[in-house]
């Protein structure tokens, strides 16, 4: 008897109202597996060592440290923008070092201030920095905590007899136009990603952009407006000057390129 009421309590379990909140899937679609997981783990693994990336320009940095020091040295920290900005081409003839790293945030900025920075004596350093706090790289954060890791990176330059530049955040496109020659709408294009104002909103560009402005006046520092050169009048990256919405193109740093040229002519004498 005992068991018969088992079995008809676990029929009306599983047959009542939980079965609309069930698990089980109907078609087996999951995401797509690395071909050596053990590998893969290895490699976080070595990352996570390296969290801030100080080795990625230590040579670099020990190469140029031998080297006199010119007094209109002027280092370029920032992220993928920076990174992928070739400074040699856009101002030839200038001792412009490069110190950007892609998908980084000014925690770890902070962090390479001394190594790829300070070391190196620059007149100046230039700041582009911020959009990947937002888009919440290395997870969720404040708007005061990224405030106060720019505020650290500032008292340390200026510390160091180090004029600091702030460039504003560039705007973003959820939209952009592709590239001349990119597939459209083909069976075998790459999955949709998520638009760019998912992990940017355009209002937290502008608050961290108007903070910086005002932190840059009363610090004696400068503002360097790359949004205002690249933002169109809906408020989005220049159509064109993006092919992601996110990085600017060659198009784009030529948009930005005056910008911090005029800049640099006032700070750096």
């Amino acid at each position: 008897m005992r068991t018969t009421l088992r079995i008809a309590a676990l029929v009306v379990v599983v047959s009542g109202p939980s079965v609309a909140s069930a698990q089980l899937a109907t078609d087996y679609n999951p995401p797509r597996a690395n071909c050596c997981l053990a590998g893969t783990a290895q490699s976080l693994a070595d990352q996570l060592q390296d969290w801030n990336q100080l080795g990625r320009y230590y040579a670099a940095n020990e190469e140029l440290k031998q080297q006199p020091v010119d007094p209109k040295r002027v280092v370029f920290l920032g992220d993928s923008i920076t990174d992928g900005w070739r400074l040699t081409e856009a101002f030839p003839g200038q001792p412009y070092v490069n110190r950007g790293i892609s998908g980084q945030t000014t925690a770890q900025m902070l962090v390479r201030m001394y190594p790829d920075v300070i070391a190196l004596k620059p007149a100046a350093v230039v700041i582009l920095a911020g959009t990947n706090d937002i888009a919440r790289n290395n997870g969720m954060q404040t708007l005061e905590q990224i405030q106060q890791n720019f505020m650290a990176i500032t008292e340390l330059a200026q510390h160091h007899g180090i004029k600091v530049l702030f460039c504003a955040v560039t705007p973003i496109n959820d939209n952009p136009t592709p590239p001349a020659g990119a597939a459209r709408g083909t069976a075998a294009a790459a999955p949709p990603r998520r638009k760019q104002s998912e992990m940017r909103p355009p209002v937290d560009i502008l608050k961290l952009n108007a903070w910086l402005k005002d932190y840059a006046a009363t610090t004696n520092s400068t503002y360097v407006d790359y949004y205002a050169a690249t933002v169109d009048p809906q408020g989005f990256f220049k159509d064109g000057y993006s092919n992601d919405g996110l990085h600017p193109n060659a198009r784009g740093y030529e948009l930005m390129a005056p910008v911090i040229a005029a800049a640099l002519q006032r700070v750096v004498k």
